[in-house]
């Protein structure tokens, strides 16, 4: 992440869409280390043991591939790779007591970022323009996205990417329950990304997420006259120290607004947004008879 200046901070790629603005991201923030460190003691402990990669391997049920990627930091050991490395090498725990921070590590950094904000706001409001917000996306859609993603993400990329932003959704399950409050674009619950199918459960789901108690979804339909969001997407976050603030997206860059002013900026143009949407029942009928059409 860079700085714009006090109040303004810029990440490179977007979080929500799956674009992003390098060719590849790799380990190269704080967490690099734990990656490395995971694979160093993997190896230390396999040899300690007197095997091979490849008898290392075979007994725990992965590739000579995956286990030289592993020790070398190119892949993330899964949970169960940890716990059965674990079990084979006799470490007593040692290595399946990094699947923690590990798991952590599997996740960009812009989305471990963001995700910090989601678990402190006691209310989050957004407006999506082009494709479902991440937050309501099924398994399905974030895959569809990312494996549209040019330049091309690879296989292990876009498995990170999609888990990272399931890992997100935890939000809705969280105690007290926060405001969550949604403004989606006619033509998002209509364009087939990933297939009619895709779609399909997509619309579901907002049915099944609006229906919470602390879950509000509304549509902005095409037909409106008036549109306060048209500079674009937008979300505004309320944390739990009274503070606000703003998050807005643009091709290969995600600007987070602290600015009080700016905020406000936002504030009021998400108010206005909703003011000029359905409204959440309207909004419900709405994607019932779009699914029904699809």
């Amino acid at each position: 992440m860079t700085v714009d200046n006090e109040h303004t901070s810029r990440t490179d790629h977007t979080t929500d869409g799956a674009d992003g603005a390098s060719w590849g991201e790799g380990w190269d923030d704080e967490y690099g280390a734990v990656v490395r460190a995971a694979g160093r003691q993997i190896k230390l402990w396999r040899e300690a043991a007197g095997l091979t990669q490849e008898e290392l391997g075979r007994a725990i049920g992965y590739s000579l591939g995956m286990v030289s990627a592993v020790e070398r930091a190119k892949r993330l050991p899964h949970p169960e790779f940890l716990a059965r490395a674990d079990r084979v090498l006799n470490a007593g725990g040692k290595l399946a007591a990094l699947k923690d921070d590990v798991a952590e590590a599997r996740y960009p950094k812009k989305v471990r970022d963001l995700a910090r904000l989601e678990a402190e706001a006691v209310e989050l409001g957004a407006y999506g323009n082009h494709n479902m917000h991440g937050l309501l996306q099924t398994e399905e859609y974030a895959r569809a996205l990312f494996e549209m993603r040019r330049p091309a993400y690879s296989a292990d990329d876009i498995e990170r990417h999609v888990a990272a932003r399931m890992a997100r959704q935890k939000i809705f399950e969280r105690q007290p329950a926060p405001l969550l409050t949604f403004v989606q674009e006619e033509v998002t619950l209509r364009r087939p990304l990933g297939g009619r199918m895709v779609l399909r459960r997509q619309l579901e789901r907002l049915l099944e997420v609006g229906q919470l108690r602390h879950v509000e979804i509304q549509v902005m339909p095409t037909s409106c006259e008036e549109h306060a969001g048209m500079a674009g997407e937008l979300r505004v976050l309320k944390l739990r120290d009274g503070s606000a603030v703003g998050y807005s997206e643009a091709q290969l860059t995600s600007r987070l607004v602290s600015d009080p002013k700016e905020v406000q900026i936002l504030e009021m143009r998400y108010g206005m947004i909703r003011a000029q949407a359905l409204t959440p029942r309207e909004s419900l009928a709405f994607i019932e008879k779009a699914l029904g059409e699809t």
